[in-house]
């Protein structure tokens, strides 16, 4: 089992390497200067302009630019936002909470409602509401989140004043307001991103965990399991529900990159001030620093990801190891 682990870990850390390598040098073939984007109306001399094209190594090759950026990297140093002229490491760890917080309630819900309707619609095959969540998430998983969230946005926020239409606080919260106070706003401001997000993960989840639960009751060892009298709910959550979680597993990997990112599209519609809109400002500056700390995270998250995955077929398949 250790060898195992130790192979899948160096598979990882070797794909995690090539897909920074791979982005570096993609993010420097893009047209467009970074100084020019900062500069934008600013008044600057040549000089300055040249000092700032030094300071971040613009004019130097690109094979010493990738060593510069791995060599601090590697002493945890992403460089400074050229945008923002403040250290990446600083701007991620301040945009980080909100977005866990999107992220994080956005894979609760999908990992506990998208399954739990999964389930409810395999046992009830063929049925009303089988086909009435069926037609539900076949629309929930085809529409676009970005066109979803203006379109919860107008309804919600500009029509019905339910909710705020950007943000993560309002600025009438005083600064003297009680950790509830504070908490109830947040939430406030967390329905309708969250929402956004979860329609089109949810639908997903279901229709998976839908078609594995289905393909897995048909099995003969749940005929036996029925056979020897066991109780329905034993027979699914004990029998049936552990061997529909495959496909379930390979979804959390590749979802888990939503911890980090929220969604670029659906920050941007609310103006949550998380990784993600952070990220979308950076590629239109084309702020390079930025760029490469959000690469980083998210391919991590990525690799690791598919980590987890292997890791918990393992558990559930003792069979995969050997493989």
């Amino acid at each position: 089992m250790i060898r195992w682990l130790l192979i899948r870990t160096a598979q990882a850390l070797a794909t995690l390497a090539a897909a920074l390598v791979i982005l570096f040098f993609l993010m420097r073939l893009v047209p467009g200067d970074p100084v020019t984007a900062f500069i934008g109306d600013r008044a600057m001399s040549q000089a300055d302009v040249q000092r700032i094209r030094d300071r971040y190594c613009l004019d130097c090759s690109l094979p010493h630019q990738f060593s510069q950026f791995i060599g601090r990297a590697f002493r945890g140093d992403l460089g400074t936002s050229i945008q923002h002229q403040r250290p990446v490491t600083q701007l991620m760890a301040e945009r980080l909470p909100a977005t866990l917080l999107l992220g994080g309630s956005t894979l609760f819900l999908n990992f506990t409602l998208g399954l739990a309707l999964g389930v409810w619609q395999a046992v009830r095959k063929g049925r009303t509401v089988d086909r009435l969540l069926t037609a539900v998430s076949l629309v929930g998983y085809a529409v676009p989140s970005f066109w979803l969230g203006l379109i919860l946005a107008w309804m919600f926020a500009v029509r019905l004043h339910w909710f705020p239409s950007s943000g993560i606080t309002s600025i009438q919260l005083s600064s003297e307001a009680g950790p509830i106070e504070t908490a109830l706003d947040i939430g406030r401001h967390l329905v309708l991103p969250v929402v956004t997000l979860s329609v089109v993960s949810i639908a997903a989840m279901m229709r998976y965990q839908r078609n594995a639960m289905i393909e897995v009751l048909r099995l003969d060892y749940i005929r036996t399991a029925r056979a020897k009298g066991l109780a329905e709910s034993t027979v699914v959550i004990r029998h049936a529900w552990r061997n529909a979680l495959f496909p379930i597993l390979t979804l959390f990997g590749l979802w888990l990159p939503i911890l980090a990112t929220g969604s670029v599209f659906v920050e941007s519609v609310f103006g949550w001030s998380g990784l993600g809109l952070l990220a979308t400002n950076a590629i239109g500056g084309r702020d390079y620093p930025v760029l490469m700390g959000s690469a980083i995270l998210v391919s991590t998250l990525i690799v690791l990801g598919g980590l987890i995955t292997d890791i918990g077929y393992m558990i559930l398949d003792p069979q995969v190891r050997h493989r």
